[in-house]
């Protein structure tokens, strides 16, 4: 995969070399596909990320979570000379959509803050941490936890530059590295559907023990699992159900965009 930023006059040139979706342009080359864009650190953001990318997995021009995750890595950094200004564009960029409700995952973040119940937070499956950072932004005192440790390192170098401060910590969410009853509410949003399922009442058990008063569980409600975002399962409201007859306390299931299992454990 070759991902680089042409400006708009040398790509209006070579735009007959290419095949057009959305603002990207690309070509196959032997075994290798290439990508061409005109985005800079002031318009990349998560949202245009998936989006753009997602496009190129239903025209089967990319396939699988490798190459996915590393498309995405090459267009945020080939947005400017600095790969780490590119990044911290990338962070302020997507946390700033967030937080005004104009990208597609805006309301499942609003819907899960509301959920949270104290003053401490988990996130547990952080990935790049939008989620934590929209938390800190509102006076908690946020934890994230990812058994990815480069994602973290991201999440670190954002957090200070963006002056929300979130402590970080690789974890694997089947067992936390954390005591009993750390947190107030622990939160895991769209990650059990990257988990084996007889992995799925372990990683759930994990988060009880260490919250005190609320696990929140949002899972995307998929006819198919998506392999290029890592989704090893569909999962539908029964499976919900299921997950919450395993644990005590008591619990509740909804939908809002997707499915939600809020625990507030025993």
């Amino acid at each position: 995969m070759i991902v680089r930023r042409f400006g708009d006059l040398e790509l209006n040139d070579r735009a007959n070399e290419y095949q057009l979706s959305g603002r990207l342009r690309w070509r196959r080359s032997g075994d290798t596909v290439e990508l061409v864009h005109s985005y800079s650190p002031a318009d990349i953001s998560d949202s245009v990320v998936v989006s753009e990318l997602s496009a190129l997995v239903e025209q089967g021009v990319i396939a699988g979570r490798d190459d996915f995750e590393a498309a995405a890595v090459s267009l945020i950094t080939s947005v400017g000379p600095d790969p780490r200004a590119s990044w911290r564009a990338f962070y302020a960029n997507s946390v700033a959509e967030l937080r005004f409700g104009s990208v597609p995952f805006s309301p499942i973040h609003r819907r899960a803050r509301s959920l949270i119940d104290g003053d401490s937070v988990l996130e547990v499956g952080c990935c790049f941490g939008f989620f934590a950072l929209q938390c800190a932004g509102a006076g908690l005192r946020v934890t994230a936890t990812d058994i990815c440790a480069g994602a973290l390192e991201l999440l670190d170098d954002a957090s200070t530059e963006l002056r929300l401060p979130v402590a970080t910590r690789v974890g694997d969410v089947r067992a936390l590295p954390f005591a009993d009853d750390s947190f107030d509410t622990v939160t895991l949003l769209h990650l059990l559907e990257h988990l084996e399922p007889c992995d799925v009442h372990t990683a759930i058990a994990e988060s009880c023990r260490v919250a005190r008063r609320r696990v929140v569980i949002a899972v995307p409600y998929e006819e198919k699992a998506s392999p290029h975002f890592g989704h090893l399962r569909t999962v539908c409201e029964d499976d919900l159900r299921d997950w919450a007859s395993a644990v005590a306390g008591p619990s509740r299931i909804f939908a809002d965009h997707g499915g939600w299992l809020v625990i507030d454990p025993e």
